[in-house]
């Protein structure tokens, strides 16, 4: 467990090495946006490949379909807590608490974590819980601010999730496992390296992300607390309590819970200022959850590892 912590607290070291580099108009605005898609477009995509290229036995092959199964229903899980525990708020600010208690930050939050603790074999299970992640943004997350997806509109959303990098990944990896494929020590160590710089990269990202953020303005809004203590308490709960019910665990399990209680996604601020939609409170969500969840998910790493 001391390792754990040290690495947690590792991560929100780089993490003031953001707000440093923000502050200091190192790291600005654009340059942050460019760094996110270096990150989303090239890092993760390798470090998830590069968690597949091992030699695994049948019990983690299988362990990755149960990882299918209970991923799903975490997602139903939480789109169900969510929606019951926010029929008290009307307006947009619903839209933004609904989303940000789905959709978690596994890119610049989840994968790190999830490698320090398992290695390379809670990355694939956490890319399972990922893919899920991409192809539900981009249709149930798109409707909530739309409020429909149009026909015309659904085929380019598909296309966009087909040709995500990450679901790519995912797909090359599970063939380069199934296969027992070998790769090239020269090919391995390039995707292994550029896949390293993941977990530094984004907790750098986040730095710049919560060094941007105006929380005063919110300070005497309800919602907002209401929202934090769903998204990184009840859920998170609901779903420990739920493995303890169905008596399971396992790597896979322990995996889904630690991802559905990570801070929202940065989307979550993305969308809501695409569609003009409490662009603010959805980045105040975004920040809040981010620092809080460093204390949150260490005391919850305490109950379920």
């Amino acid at each position: 467990m001391p390792a754990i912590i040290e690495n947690v607290i590792s991560l929100f070291i780089i993490i003031l090495v953001g707000v440093y580099g923000n502050k200091k108009n190192i790291i600005t605005e654009e340059i942050n946006k460019a760094l996110i898609n270096i990150l989303i477009q090239i890092a993760l995509p390798f470090m998830i490949l590069s968690s597949f290229i091992y030699t695994y036995d049948d019990a983690i092959k299988s362990n990755v379909t149960k990882t299918f199964y209970y991923t799903i229903i975490a997602y139903v899980i939480m789109i169900i807590t969510s929606y019951i525990m926010l029929l008290p708020i009307k307006n947009d600010k619903k839209i933004i608490l609904h989303f940000a208690n789905i959709f978690t930050n596994t890119g610049y939050v989840g994968f790190p974590i999830l490698n320090s603790i398992y290695g390379p074999e809670g990355v694939i299970y956490g890319s399972i819980f990922n893919m899920f992640f991409v192809i539900l943004l981009w249709t149930y997350g798109i409707i909530l601010f739309k409020g429909s997806l149009e026909r015309k509109k659904l085929k380019s959303e598909l296309k966009k999730i087909l040709l995500n990098p990450s679901i790519i990944a995912v797909c090359i990896g599970i063939i380069i496992m199934m296969f027992d494929l070998q790769l090239p020590n020269a090919l391995l160590s390039s995707i292994k390296n550029i896949g390293s710089i993941t977990g530094p990269l984004s907790m750098i990202i986040i730095g710049v992300i919560l060094s941007n953020t105006k929380i005063k303005k919110y300070i005497g809004d309800w919602t907002l607390y209401y929202g934090v203590t769903i998204k990184l308490i009840i859920i998170p709960t609901i779903m420990y309590l739920f493995s303890l019910v169905i008596g399971v665990s396992s790597k896979p399990i322990t995996t889904i819970i630690i991802m559905s209680a990570l801070p929202a996604a940065a989307m979550t601020a993305i969308l809501a200022e695409s569609f003009n939609k409490e662009k603010e409170y959805a980045a105040v969500i975004v920040s809040v959850t981010t620092l809080l969840s460093l204390i949150t998910l260490t005391i919850l790493l305490k109950f379920i590892l």
